[in-house]
């Protein structure tokens, strides 16, 4: 099935673009939440002019993302976990972890935004990129070291 997509969806396209997409994944997601709508002439018309004010939301977006690209590179943050031997952590640091860190210096950062390659689960100095906006990623230092026992 052809739609017309509303929004940016990640691994799939950009908003206004007309991209095939399986026929349950139309009805059953994409249609009901209003991030499509069907490829038709009249529906090709309406999305044109959307484009156009979407390309001025994303140039802000963009904007915005890099304003807040030259914050969070400058930010450090220090996590401290309980070690057992060898400097390795009880458990993991987490891209939770660390969005809740950001909170407390005032970045609302949601989750899932941070890409995280593997959980952190030693000691040490470790560089967590932050996606930003499609080619705007920052990356925060984050600092991991041990809890202090008494």
């Amino acid at each position: 099935m052809e739609i017309i997509l509303r929004e940016t969806i990640d691994n799939l396209g950009r908003a206004g673009q007309v991209v095939k997409v399986a026929d349950g994944y139309a009805r059953n997601y994409l249609l009901p939440r209003k991030l499509a709508y069907l490829a038709t002439p009249g529906n090709l018309k309406v999305i044109e002019a959307e484009r156009q004010s979407l390309l001025r939301k994303e140039a802000k977006q963009k904007g915005d993302a890099e304003r807040l690209l030259q914050l969070l590179d400058a930010v450090e943050i220090t996590i401290r976990r309980k070690v057992g031997e060898n400097d390795v952590l009880y458990g993991s640091v987490t891209n939770s972890d660390v969005a809740d860190e950001l909170e407390k210096k005032g970045f609302q950062i949601e989750k899932r935004k941070i890409h995280m390659e593997d959980h952190v689960k030693s000691i040490g100095e470790f560089s967590i990129p932050v996606r930003l906006f499609k080619d705007v990623t920052a990356h925060v230092k984050l600092k991991v070291e041990p809890e202090k026992e008494g």
